[in-house]
């Protein structure tokens, strides 16, 4: 075995059975600290992000995992720790060249943090620019058009209603739409 075993810590992604993520980070906890393993294995992360969902009218905030499949590990790579974290159940290996598990680099660990930290959910909003919808809420109630911007952040759609015969720009909320 060729490995480069490094002192210092880490971040490595490590590849599991898609929707096994959870169980894999509680496994790997247990196990560091159950094997004495806190001096070299450090954190365990299923990275997450936080949506807003709309299900029956109503807005829900959901947390949806960035990276389906994965689990990051923050550790000391040894071959101990890489042992331990290799053979946990529903692990099917670190992400890297070869044998070698590559670190994840500190400037995609920052990008992945800042993902996860964004406080404010992003709206999940199903509607793509030039579908035609039916507006069910508010004083356009009625009226149908095609959407003409989405802004994902806001959860706001603007649609072009025709009326009088021109078209005019409604700004609505994402859930004062329906698809026709």
């Amino acid at each position: 075995m060729s490995k480069r075993y490094d002192s210092k810590k880490h971040w490595y992604a490590i590849h599991t059975y898609s929707g096994y993520e959870e169980k894999v980070a509680e496994s790997i906890r247990q196990r560091a600290e159950s094997l004495d393993m806190g001096d070299k294995i450090f954190d365990v992360l299923v990275p997450k992000e936080k949506m807003i969902e709309i299900k029956n009218g109503k807005r829900k905030v959901v947390e949806k995992k960035i990276f389906q499949g994965y689990v990051l590990v923050q550790m000391k790579l040894s071959e101990d720790a890489w042992y331990i974290v290799r053979n946990t159940p529903n692990v099917t290996g670190f992400v890297g060249t070869g044998i070698d598990p590559t670190p994840v680099s500190d400037d995609e660990m920052e990008k992945i943090s800042k993902r996860m930290g964004l406080e404010q959910p992003k709206h999940k909003i199903d509607f793509s620019v030039g579908e035609v919808v039916s507006i069910t809420d508010g004083p356009f109630k009625g009226f149908d058009g095609s959407i003409s911007e989405i802004d994902p952040t806001k959860g706001k759609i603007k649609v072009l209603v025709n009326m009088f015969g021109r078209e005019t720009p409604v700004e609505l909320d994402s859930l004062q739409v329906k698809k026709v």
